[in-house]
């Protein structure tokens, strides 16, 4: 997916997955992944959507999960399960998918407002024909 959005999502994931690494806590770490990687996940699910509104619904979805994975961070962070270096890259991370996000956001309502949003599923792409050289039947 070309989304930059989406890329730098996926990216957040990678990161508190990696600086997650040492909470022993299994729940406690799952939670805070799962947030992470339900951010691009609902991107790509209203991305993948026909409709405007299916789409923007996932894309808030999407600002609830990076809401759900800040307050996980600040909880770690409080409770010295994260570092301070190791928080200031999450959040820093966060706050840069919150506001691609939220520009995507603003994007896709323009287009709701002025009806420049297109439904329509493109045109299906012909079969590729394979040509195979004539057998020689000897």
């Amino acid at each position: 997916m070309k989304l930059e959005v989406w890329q730098r999502a996926i990216d957040l994931f990678a990161l508190v997955f990696e600086q997650t690494g040492r909470v022993a806590d299994f729940k406690l770490r799952s939670q805070i992944t799962d947030a992470a990687q339900s951010v691009s996940a609902n991107i790509a699910e209203g991305y993948c959507r026909r409709t405007l509104p299916e789409y923007l619904q996932f894309l808030y979805f999407a600002k609830g999960s990076l809401g759900e994975c800040l307050t996980r961070s600040i909880g770690l962070h409080r409770v010295n399960l994260l570092a301070p270096d190791q928080f200031e890259s999450i959040d820093t991370l966060h706050y840069e998918v919150e506001n691609k996000l939220l520009g995507l956001i603003r994007s896709l309502e323009a287009k709701r407002s002025d009806a420049t949003w297109d439904d329509t599923l493109p045109a299906p792409h012909p079969p590729s024909t394979i040509h195979h050289p004539p057998s020689s039947s000897q």
